[in-house]
This record gives C-alpha cells, sequence and structure tokens, in this order.
C-alpha cells in the first residue's frame, strides 16, 4: 500500500524476577475502572539545552534491568525450534476465538495462528517508529545527563533487535501456513506519518502500546498453557525488555508534558486523537485481509452471515488488541488523566466511544 493510500489522518502530516518486578512495581497489567499539526521543534546538531527534571536514578534502574534480561535471538529464543501448528498462538482472551459459535476447535486454532502472525507484524511496524522517536529523544541528553542518554541507546539496541525477530518470524511461520497471506501496512510509511505529529502525542501512543503489551502478555499469554512454545517464548523475551521500554515511554512524556504550553498540549490531544484514528484504519484493513485469509483456508465454505460475523469479530479483536486494551489500561489512564483536562478527556473519550 502507499503512503498516499493511508487514512487521512497518518497522512496529515521461567520469567525473570528483575523484569516482573519492573512491571508490578509500574502497574503494567492492571485493569482500569469502568488539526494542523503542532511539530515540536526538532534540532540539527546535538547542543546542552534546557530541559525538565531528569530522574537519573530511575534512568539508571531500567539500565540496571536491561543488563540482566538481555537475551539473544538464536541463543535463548529460537534455540533451533520451529513452531508448533498443533498448538494455538495467540490466547483467545485476545483472538475473540470464542466469540464465533459455529467455528470447531480445529478452526479456532488456526484463527489463533492467522491473528498471532499479525500480532507479530504489527509490532514490528511500530517499533520502526518507536526506536526512531527514542533515537532523537536520545540527542536532548547526549550532552546532559549520561545515564539517562544510555538508557535511550540501550532501548533503541533493542527495538531494532525486536524488529529483526520479527522479521525471522514471518518467514518462519510463512513456510508453515498456506500462501495468500499479506501484511499490508508499509513500516517506514507509517513511521513516517506517525513522526510528522508533535513529540507529545508520539510519546502519548508510544507509551500505550508499550503497556498494552505488557497487560496482554500478564493477563492472557503467561497463564496460557494451550500456546505454542516458541510462539509463547516470542512474547515471553519480547516482555522481558519492553518492561523498561514502558519506564522509559512514560518518563519522556512526562518530561515532554512538562515542556508544552497548555495551547500545543490542546493540539497535541486533537494529535493523538487523530493517530488513535489512523491505527483503527490499520485494523480496519488488516482485519477485512485477515478474515478473508481465514475463509480462503479454512477447509469449508462458510455462509454469507457467517463471513460476516467473522469479519466483524476479527476487526473487533483487533480493535482491542491495538486500541481498547490499551486506552482502558489503569496505568495509561492515570497518565493520561493526569496531564489532561476535563474537556479534553471528553473528547478522548467521544473519538474512542465507536471503537470500543
Amino acid at each position: 500500500m502507499r503512503y498516499d493510500e493511508y487514512p487521512d489522518a497518518f497522512r496529515d502530516d521461567a520469567t525473570d524476577a528483575w523484569s516482573r518486578h519492573a512491571a508490578a512495581a509500574n502497574g503494567f497489567g492492571e485493569p482500569a475502572g469502568a488539526a494542523d499539526a503542532f511539530h515540536a521543534p526538532r534540532r540539527t546538531a546535538m547542543q546542552p539545552v534546557t530541559m525538565p527534571h531528569v530522574d537519573s536514578a530511575r534512568y539508571a534502574r531500567t539500565i540496571e534491568v536491561s543488563k540482566r534480561v538481555r537475551w539473544d535471538i538464536d541463543r535463548d529464543v529460537i534455540r533451533g525450534r520451529d513452531f508448533d501448528f498443533s498448538r494455538t498462538f495467540l490466547p483467545r482472551s485476545l483472538s475473540f476465538a470464542d466469540k464465533v459459535p459455529f467455528l470447531g476447535e480445529d478452526e479456532k486454532r488456526l484463527w489463533s495462528q492467522v491473528q498471532g502472525r499479525t500480532y507479530t507484524n504489527m509490532f514490528a511496524l511500530v517499533e520502526r517508529f518507536i526506536g526512531a522517536k527514542v533515537l532523537e529523544r536520545g540527542q536532548e541528553h547526549a550532552l546532559g545527563d549520561q545515564t539517562a542518554f544510555e538508557a535511550l541507546v540501550r532501548l533503541t539496541d533493542e527495538e531494532l533487535k525486536h524488529q529483526e525477530l520479527f522479521r525471522r518470524l514471518e518467514t518462519m511461520v510463512a513456510k508453515g501456513m498456506p500462501d495468500g497471506y499479506t501484511f499490508l501496512p508499509e513500516p517506514n510509511a507509517v513511521a513516517d506519518a506517525v513522526l510528522s505529529k508533535s513529540n507529545w502525542a508520539v510519546l502519548a501512543l508510544t507509551t500505550d502500546i508499550e503497556l498494552f503489551s505488557q497487560a496482554h502478555y500478564h493477563a492472557s499469554i503467561e497463564p496460557d498453557t494451550t500456546l505454542s512454545p516458541l510462539f509463547k517464548d516470542v512474547l515471553l523475551y519480547h516482555w522481558k525488555e519492553e518492561s523498561q521500554h514502558a519506564i522509559l515511554d512514560e518518563m519522556e512524556w512526562q518530561r515532554e508534558d512538562a515542556k508544552v504550553t497548555p495551547a500545543e498540549r490542546d493540539t497535541a490531544v486533537d494529535e493523538l486523537i487523530a493517530l488513535v484514528g489512523a491505527v483503527d484504519g490499520i485494523c480496519q484493513m488488516q482485519a477485512k485481509a485477515d478474515a478473508a485469509y481465514f475463509v480462503s483456508i479454512a477447509g469449508r465454505p462458510f455462509t454469507a452471515a457467517e463471513v460476516e460475523t467473522i469479519g466483524a469479530t476479527w476487526l473487533a479483536a483487533y480493535r482491542w488488541q491495538y486500541i481498547g486494551s490499551g486506552a482502558q489500561g489503569k496505568r495509561f489512564s492515570d497518565l493520561l488523566g493526569s496531564m489532561i483536562t476535563p474537556a479534553q478527556g471528553e473528547r478522548i473519550g467521544a473519538a474512542l466511544a465507536p471503537l470500543m
């Protein structure tokens, strides 16, 4: 898909204890209770700048945990294994397979495998712009707090490793599934569009993504004993490092919030709404493609009504995975609520309501 075909909102410009402790200490995975863009100025040369307070000790803790949980793709994750296609990939609480009453168990397993394939591709997609943004943020610390600088450099390195992991997984999964699957979003086009928005809006979206990845692992993936061992390990090791990324993204978002004016923040809220709308555009086009692929490889015909149910449920699952589970998460809700006015919160709620 070409850049100019993306939604208007885009075009407009054994688990490690230390990682578990970091996640628990920061409230990850807790359930919640029931625009012309403002572009933050980009510096073209590294130079000292006046910045909000840097909590050097907190950045240091993320470095400590990062060193303890660091892993290698071949040595620790893949370990010479292949995916077990007799097992599920994505838990049913995320895939919504149980919400389709006319599917058999084998079909629910296939459903989870198609969605699991897209799940890892989605993370490869978003980590393209996350890594680029964090690298840019690191320049603010380059001639300042070296601990914060190291923490963001490590995050960028880990995001690059995650992208490599997910590219390799796509090649491996493709060998075990029928032809016809297509992942439609183009990472560089999406990244370019997202990064055209203000720092506040991009860091808000990034923090949301990091937090829902934590929630998914804790609530759904870790306790599920039916998953393919390799697929589960991929998400385990991804979670270990993303636990630190969520903390760092949160701190950078809070630092950015301390710098913006009320007017700039108000514009950034509109940009965040636009970005969420663009995420929904991606969910819609990928859900349509994945549902059609599933119907084509399921091995039996479906009625027109059943095909419609499959498509609607697929979209509902993707909206929950990539929008609802993050927006309703307690940690993200608390962070966002501490930065915005009630009126801004109402604007965000009204925009999210049709997607939930």
